[in-house]
């Protein structure tokens, strides 16, 4: 695991997620492939996540795609639940506490905070990137702000 705050190499945290995610994502365009290997990047290089992974906009629906952790809801209607609202709204979901989250979802009982990133590219909304912690407040300003730079590399180097 990396230390987010500071690597003591002049690279926060996130700029070395960042630099890693290129290299790893450098070869491939293809989506299913590309946001397997981000989620299971994510799982594995972040502490305190029991979930990380996406669901994906069908039809104004979202519809589970790659991921790692528990299973998981396979639908959800936007406008409900952190995701739901995330893809409704279209601007990320910091949810300190899901249990007081108005008509949050509760797919797994052990998660208790959430950082949901929409997805969208070319002005259209491809999804969202979900992620899932059993540690209240665990995701600050900080990782908002690096996790949505990590997308937004995903978002471009994968055909959407």
């Amino acid at each position: 695991m990396i230390d987010l705050k500071s690597t003591g190499q002049g690279l926060d945290g996130y700029g070395l997620l960042s630099a890693q995610l290129e290299s790893l994502l450098a070869d491939e365009r293809d989506f299913i492939a590309n946001a397997a290997q981000f989620s299971a990047f994510l799982f594995s290089q972040l502490d305190d996540l029991n979930w990380a992974g996406f669901y994906l906009n069908r039809n104004d629906e979202l519809v589970l795609g790659p991921f790692q952790g528990q299973i998981a809801c396979v639908r959800i209607p936007f406008g409900r639940g952190v995701c739901g609202t995330a893809a409704a709204s279209r601007l990320t979901q910091r949810v300190e506490d899901v249990h007081a989250f108005p008509g949050h979802i509760a797919c797994d009982s052990a998660s208790n905070s959430e950082l949901v990133v929409p997805l969208v590219k070319d002005g259209r909304l491809v999804g969202v990137l979900d992620l899932d912690s059993p540690k209240l407040a665990r995701f600050t300003e900080h990782d908002q702000a690096g996790i949505e730079a990590l997308a937004a590399i995903f978002l471009r180097l994968t055909d959407c």
